[in-house]
């Protein structure tokens, strides 16, 4: 066999055993059992809003007015650590997803709302999952003014495992 064919099996060689190793890679575990999980809502008629159960160690959140919005900020607490947040923002529409703690693991929020008599599933988002001390990602949605809106907060990505929601009579309110 001559040089170039073997340094071209080498690398053949080395290139699937690459994609091996990249495909059977473990995906991150799940939180078992699953954080604690607490929410809170303000009725964005009174706000601005800030302080209180709204003060966390990351970025404090900051509700802002919104005629008819109901805002919902949810924590998920593991053992003693503070792991993630997710806010929803009337104003505007906003989705803020933080995953506050590089542990290995993320988790999954589904979101939709139900307008005119018709439910809209707005998919799933998480957070980028970088070395980052706080991944966020912050989706802007174009929702109705009134319209309930879901939120499920989910420990795999299946969706499955649900941590905990505010949906149905528990919705926020865009």
């Amino acid at each position: 066999m001559s040089t170039t064919g073997r340094l071209t099996g080498l690398l053949a060689a080395a290139a699937g055993a690459a994609a091996l190793l990249l495909g059977t890679t473990a995906p991150a575990q799940a939180y078992s059992p699953n954080p604690a999980f607490s929410k809170y809502y303000y009725d964005t008629d009174s706000c601005p809003c800030s302080g209180g159960n709204l003060t966390d160690p990351f970025d404090n959140t900051y509700f802002a007015y919104d005629a008819g919005g109901l805002a919902v900020k949810m924590e998920l607490v593991s053992g003693s650590a503070f792991v993630g947040k997710v806010e929803f923002h009337p104003n505007d529409e906003k989705l803020w997803v933080y995953d506050t703690r590089n542990d290995g693991d993320t988790f999954y929020v589904t979101v939709g709302y139900s307008s005119g008599g018709t439910y809209h599933s707005l998919g799933t988002v998480s957070p980028p999952g970088t070395d980052e001390v706080i991944d966020l990602t912050v989706k802007d949605y174009d929702i109705p003014d009134g319209a309930s809106v879901d939120i499920s907060v989910y420990d795999d990505a299946g969706p499955s495992d649900l941590i905990g929601a505010a949906r149905g009579t528990g919705a926020a309110v865009a």
